[in-house]
């Protein structure tokens, strides 16, 4: 009797490589949270709940008639309403067609860069020391080594293969200065290692003036070893569309595409019409960056009431907050209120004493909070 054939198990399976996901951990405070008489707030992740503005939905009814597969590199009216957005509110110069990619969100490139970029074990990627966790999952994928730190002179000689940026920053709000990002743009040149700035809250400013990796005052004009990814998730209510795109150094981003047309990473069609009209109009943008301003000026003030001390913050979707205890404590206080928040530790070590409270809820949710607390 030929004993039938049994396909291969992966050793180790591929989540065996990756963390938990974090927020899984916050199920037993949700639940909490829930049995509060007036329901939950969460306040745990950033998503919109705004509606989606009518200019977009408009472009993605009339673009809906699409029968066949759109291109990888997408649209060119799409990509050049990227670069005028980057010009126009951003003053980055210099950037061609060849140098924009849309992507279908910002979190798939996020996870998957070192993968399309062909890194492996023997290769190092730092990472904020306080970060959007995606960028430790992306190097687990390809078993990198990943150094969560701000402070390059403790790299020594090391020349990792990809450095993260992140400002404003998620979960700090924090905003890197000019002379801080160009230092950071010179040392990865000297090493050449690819520097990708996370930028998807670059319009999300309140007390501090964010400025892209690709501004001239940044990177002197020339995009050479640089890429910065952007979301329209929560500029345009959009996170529902999966719309992104990533731009900079045309060689680094032709080599994307290569590789994404492989894999089918394509952003569909009709989507890449509603995004070239979200670009292109600044009214919305502006209309939500308000409703925001008004939302995070109630919410800080609640919490500074309660005892809280916000740091940082001066960018960003969130408030980073702290009562100086534990931040899994604050969680499960925050709670038995109703209220669920993100403990600092889901960001790294750093963050054990703080909490990161999102905006991103309706103004009568965010007046709830201010009663409750």
């Amino acid at each position: 009797m030929v004993e039938e054939a049994r396909p291969r198990r992966l050793e180790p399976p591929v989540s065996r490589r990756l963390p938990d996901f974090p927020w899984d951990q916050l199920t037993e405070y949700a639940a909490t949270a829930r049995a509060h008489p007036d329901g939950i707030i969460d306040l745990s992740i950033g998503t919109p709940v705004d509606p989606t503005p009518d200019v977009v939905r408009r472009a993605l009814e009339a673009a809906s008639d699409w029968p066949g597969y759109p291109q990888t590199i997408g649209l060119p009216e799409t990509r050049q309403a990227a670069v005028d957005w980057l010009a126009r509110r951003h003053g980055v110069t210099g950037l061609g067609l060849d140098g924009v990619l849309p992507l279908i969100g910002s979190k798939e490139l996020i996870s998957s860069l070192p993968v399309q970029l062909g890194l492996g074990p023997e290769d190092t990627v730092v990472i904020p020391e306080l970060a959007y966790p995606t960028y430790a999952v992306g190097a687990a994928m390809v078993g990198a080594r990943v150094v969560p730190t701000d402070a390059l002179t403790a790299l020594g000689p090391e020349r990792p293969a990809l450095l993260w940026l992140n400002s404003p920053s998620n979960p700090t709000g924090r905003v890197l200065p000019v002379a801080h990002l160009r230092k950071v743009v010179d040392w990865c040149r000297e090493r050449g290692t690819l520097l990708v700035s996370d930028e998807c809250y670059l319009e999300c400013a309140w007390e501090a003036e964010p400025v892209s990796v690709l501004h001239p005052d940044v990177c002197g004009g020339s995009h050479e070893g640089i890429l910065s990814v952007h979301s329209l998730s929560k500029r345009s209510n959009l996170a529902g569309y999966r719309c992104g795109f990533v731009a900079g150094d045309p060689v680094v981003v032709g080599e994307l595409l290569a590789v994404r047309k492989n894999l089918g990473l394509i952003q569909p069609g009709p989507q890449q019409v509603a995004m070239a009209a979200a670009l292109g109009d600044d009214t919305h943008a502006d209309e939500q960056h308000a409703r925001y301003a008004a939302r995070r000026t109630s919410l800080k003030a609640a919490l500074e009431r309660a005892g809280f001390r916000i740091d940082h913050s001066e960018a960003s979707l969130y408030l980073w907050a702290t009562r100086d205890e534990d931040s899994t404590k604050t969680v499960a206080d925050l709670a038995t209120r109703g209220i669920l928040v993100a403990p600092g530790t889901f960001y790294g070590r750093a963050g054990a004493r703080h909490v990161r409270v999102a905006l991103t809820a309706t103004d009568e949710r965010i007046a709830a909070v201010a009663a409750r607390l």
